[in-house]
């Protein structure tokens, strides 16, 4: 069966919660933290090289996600509850709790979404851009499109809770092979 790897950078390890799922496939390297009940998922690369990246609690990257950091700039940080969707690339950005990036969506340096802030799939977010709390973007470059509605909102909070309990299933399983 496939590994994770799990790589330490100029003596700097990551630092992964017991609790935690690390999908087979999946590459962590150097100054990385990732928080309890969080889920990374099949083929996502994460690497701390040149600044650190941190993941909270209960937060799930979705396959095929690339994390990097911009040295001297700025890291990565992604808070609790946070839903990332597949393939997409976080790059020197901050997603607060909560805040939800759909598939195959790009975040560039400095970027940053507020709690309950959502990017529409397929979006890119440009430098410095900040999705406030509550409102949609989306497009290329990706801009406001609207508030979201209640149910939007009640989403994104079942969002996080569904996925830690997808991550200790697969969890459970992996370990029975």
């Amino acid at each position: 069966m496939m590994k994770s790897i799990i790589l330490p950078y100029k003596g700097i390890a990551p630092e992964i919660d017991d609790t935690a799922f690390i999908a087979p496939g999946v590459c962590i390297s150097a100054d990385v933290k990732i928080g309890a009940h969080s889920s990374i998922w099949y083929g996502c690369t994460l690497r701390g090289d040149v600044y650190e990246i941190r993941i909270g609690q209960r937060s799930n990257i979705q396959e095929n996600t690339v994390i990097h950091t911009t040295g001297g700039v700025s890291g990565t940080y992604v808070g609790n509850d946070v839903t990332v969707g597949h393939a997409c690339i976080l790059h020197a950005c901050t997603l607060e709790d909560h805040a939800f990036i759909g598939m195959q969506s790009c975040l560039l340096d400095e970027s940053h979404v507020e709690s309950f802030g959502m990017l529409a799939a397929g979006s890119l977010l440009t430098p410095k851009k900040r999705v406030l709390s509550g409102q949609l973007w989306g497009g290329s470059p990706a801009c406001y499109m609207r508030d979201l509605t209640p149910e939007e909102i009640d989403m994104i909070k079942k969002s996080a809770p569904n996925y830690v309990e997808l991550g200790q299933g697969h969890k459970v399983e992996i370990n029975k092979l």
